[in-house]
């Protein structure tokens, strides 16, 4: 891995904790009734900072750029951030703004999320600036839907980040609008792009996960897709690579996809083929279930590759 720039990764994205309420036999109901839950947990959120964690973690040299409020949530994700090894110090702080929130309610492999977006929508694309550009060998966009700021000016800012040689990698997550617009015109700045099943497929139109890939791969030169437990499948032209997940005990998926995210761009960015870095994706993303809250389950570098061998 070459050491000429100070970080490997630039994140630009959002920044907020998550309250987990977990219970395998969870239910909600309205009119005022009361549901008691077996675990409640304050946790670093967000597709961008558990992304940022899970590539620190793999030993990746990570810094993070995004919006928080000066308020009691914001100096909890900064804190934590630090103390996972990444570098904050692109945050800008607004104390005109309330740091964002989600409420995420887990059922162990599926859940329901609730989000008060308050600054985590605040980032422009001026705001990408030269100055962090250019200390990063790889820019990150995370959650574009949720980043409405920032979708106006990302073109311009990935034409920064190209012009100083940057690769690019895209997360959309999902839409809360329906709208779905943007992706197809970005896509041809992207190096890696990495939905996961259900976002290739309602992007592209296509009727299936392969179909959406084979789609994706003619508009940006390598796609990841993420599918749960069924592991991962990863296009570069032509070239078609998939990989299981690993038999664990899912305590919850949070955050599951951003430790994959992680593994594969992990893996991009030292070179590694194809089908290697998949392998390190799906591992990362399904070592990171074994414990409720995005962060706290992923796995080291020699954590996952002990689980996938030196192939």
């Amino acid at each position: 891995m070459t050491m000429s720039k100070k970080y490997d990764l630039l994140i630009a994205g959002e920044i907020n904790p998550d309250l987990i309420l977990s219970d395998p036999n969870l239910t909600v109901g309205f009119g005022q009734v009361e549901t008691l839950v077996e675990k409640a947990t304050l946790t670093i959120g967000s597709s961008a900072a558990i992304f940022a964690c899970a590539a620190a973690r793999l030993g990746l040299r990570v810094a993070i750029l995004g919006v928080t409020g000066d308020d009691f949530f914001g100096r909890y994700m900064l804190e934590a951030l630090r103390g996972r090894g990444v570098e904050t110090a692109p945050v800008l702080v607004d104390p005109d703004q309330q740091t964002g929130l989600s409420v995420i309610l887990s059922r162990g492999a599926d859940r329901a999320i609730l989000t008060h977006l308050g600054s985590m929508a605040s980032l422009r694309g001026e705001q990408v600036s030269e100055t962090w550009l250019g200390q990063c060998r790889h820019l990150h966009v995370a959650s574009y839907f949720l980043q409405t700021a920032l979708q106006a000016g990302l073109p311009a800012a990935l034409q920064r980040a190209r012009g100083l040689g940057l690769t690019i990698s895209l997360d959309t997550n999902w839409d809360p609008s329906g709208g779905w617009h943007g992706v197809a015109e970005l896509l041809p700045q992207v190096d890696v792009f990495l939905p996961n099943e259900n976002e290739a497929i309602v992007l592209t139109g296509e009727p299936n996960v392969d179909a959406a890939a084979a789609h994706l791969s003619r508009l940006c030169s390598l796609v990841a897709v993420k599918l749960g437990t069924r592991g991962g499948l990863a296009r570069q032209g032509e070239r078609l690579a998939r990989a299981p997940a690993l038999p664990v005990d899912v305590a919850d998926t949070v955050g599951a996809g951003d430790s994959f995210d992680a593994g594969f761009l992990y893996g991009y960015l030292n070179g590694w083929p194809l089908e290697r870095s998949l392998r390190l994706a799906c591992a990362c993303g399904s070592l990171s279930t074994r414990v409720p809250g995005g962060t706290d389950g992923q796995p080291t570098l020699a954590e996952a590759m002990e689980v996938i061998g030196a192939g």
